[in-house]
């Protein structure tokens, strides 16, 4: 009976921990269980004992890592979430559905925040219904779907609704408090897909081209958002720190981090530890990063004229190919 109650004791006090300030334990466990008040204050007074299974449903409600209560080793185990295996338009249009559901509640808080660390052009950014947003469901799609390995670019069309889950979920992104760290290499992908599928036939010159253009406008339109005076967006530079599309969302009274585990699928948890130790090692690099917005005239076009080359580049590639094609 001594251990039963010093392990409930332990785990009421790590719950504390976790509930958000001048919340009720009682009336945490009474929401979570869905039992009286009474009952909840019979386990908080440690009256009753929890049972195995309401301790699992408190865990889960509340997000607590019932391992790292009561670990013994130096590993650390925390309680995640995955998204499911994405292979066709239907799953790719509910990956975007999920990824809306479980964002829009935390970034409809005041005060809310989004860290970005950008390997490649944030996903939000590919999301408004354009041409270069529609290749890049193509590129997704059949790198994921072996059954359009063959299909070209303009035999794809991308299905309304798919189009239209996508500019819901992109459409969070905007006029929020937004901080992301980009190198020069964070287009470097969408560079690269354009170039291999214009290569490989599957994406015409003219189209290929196209894209590079609209490439070069959206970095274009980023170069602008960066020094309007009405958005909360920050960008900062980091040439050393390998960027890996972590997301850290941040409210006033918790934290969701998005990890990435295939080329669409993510991980998330709201583990209070994983979320705060990610926003310790982010926040680092934004130390070690150059801030865009408050950087000189010279400094910030430097930045952005690096990246207009390598598209540039690209484009000209592809016009190169096309003349020597032709002769």
């Amino acid at each position: 009976m001594i251990h039963l109650n010093m392990y409930q004791t332990a785990f009421l006090q790590y719950l504390k921990q976790e509930l958000p300030k001048n919340t009720s334990t009682i009336e945490a466990i009474s929401t979570a269980l869905d039992i009286s008040y009474d009952a909840a204050h019979r386990r908080v007074s440690l009256k009753s004992k929890f049972s195995i299974e309401e301790t699992i449903v408190l865990a889960k409600y509340y997000n607590i890592s019932l391992d790292r209560l009561f670990e013994t080793t130096n590993t650390e185990f925390v309680a995640i979430e995955k998204t499911k295996h994405i292979e066709t338009e239907a799953e790719l249009k509910l990956y975007f559905d999920d990824s809306y559901n479980s964002l829009y509640p935390l970034l409809k808080q005041k005060e809310s925040r989004i860290l970005y660390s950008a390997k490649d052009i944030p996903l939000f950014y590919n999301l408004n219904g354009d041409k270069l947003s529609q290749f890049k469901y193509y590129v997704w799609l059949k790198l994921l779907n072996p059954e359009l390995a063959t299909k070209s670019f303009e035999n794809f069309a991308a299905n309304p609704a798919l189009i239209e889950a996508g500019k819901r979920l992109g459409s969070l992104y905007y006029n929020l408090n937004t901080i992301e760290i980009w190198d020069i290499t964070s287009v470097n992908s969408t560079l690269k897909q354009i170039h291999f599928y214009y290569q490989a036939g599957q994406v015409k010159t003219e189209t290929a081209l196209q894209f590079c253009k609209l490439l070069k406008q959206l970095i274009k339109d980023i170069a602008i958002k960066l020094i309007d005076k009405n958005l909360e967006f920050k960008l900062f530079y980091n040439e050393l720190h390998l960027m890996n599309n972590n997301v850290l969302v941040s409210t006033p009274e918790s934290k969701m981090l998005y990890v990435p585990f295939t080329l669409l699928s993510y991980y998330k948890t709201a583990d209070k530890h994983t979320c705060n130790e990610a926003d310790i090692f982010l926040n680092k690099q934004l130390q070690n990063s150059k801030l865009l917005n408050t950087a000189g005239e010279k400094e910030r076009n430097t930045f952005f004229n690096k990246i207009y080359s390598k598209i540039d580049a690209l484009h000209n590639l592809i016009e190169a190919t096309e003349l020597l094609d032709f002769e």
